[in-house]
């Protein structure tokens, strides 16, 4: 899709079910994990695209970014040792439209991913996806107890702009703690 084309209806329909790659290499300082993908990230084919998701606002707000990035330049993270991937694979309205069950198939494949590429921290953006696909019922947002491999593991609030319990300024506050635990982190 051209750049700065925003998708049809009947691209939003067609994009029901897809996926979008990963933007991953091996050795990221933070593989970033959003739920799954709506239908307007597929529909475009970059991660958190739609207009109105803060992820890309908090990701700079935050530190991990030096500007603003478009969802359309989501590979120039990868340099600076940050990838995305997703929970669960395949594109859906919104999140509610995913069984627990894919939920926690799709932590374990995380996992494997994560066992592959073996950054130095996951970052969950969601709390909800988080405790539901690792099992963890009374997680809180922040670092976790329990690694998988070498990686640290942290939750992150949910950027969507449905998210009203964290506002800008407090999604940049956690993004930029995650940001100063990796700049301090020794490996």
């Amino acid at each position: 899709m051209p750049p700065n084309r925003k998708p049809t209806r009947a691209e939003l329909l067609a994009a029901k079910g897809t996926t979008v790659a990963d933007v991953i290499a091996p050795g990221l300082a933070v593989l970033l994990c959003g739920i799954n993908p709506g239908l307007y990230t597929a529909a475009i084919g970059h991660h958190f695209g739609r207009p109105g998701n803060r992820f890309w606002p908090a990701l700079f707000t935050g530190g991990f970014t030096p500007r603003l990035f478009d969802p359309s330049e989501e590979r120039e993270l990868l340099p600076l040792g940050f990838g995305i991937t997703n929970v669960v694979a395949r594109a859906t309205a919104t999140a509610d439209e995913l069984t627990a069950q894919e939920v926690v198939a799709g932590g374990r494949v995380l996992r494997e991913r994560v066992i592959e590429f073996a950054p130095r921290f996951l970052a969950v953006l969601g709390i909800g996806a988080y405790r539901v696909s690792f099992g963890r019922p009374k997680a809180i947002i922040g670092p976790q107890d329990e690694p998988i491999g070498e990686t640290r593991v942290w939750v992150l609030p949910n950027p969507s702009g449905l998210n009203a319990h964290y506002q800008a300024k407090d999604l940049a506050r956690v993004f930029r703690e995650l940001r100063d635990a990796v700049a301090h982190s020794d490996r």
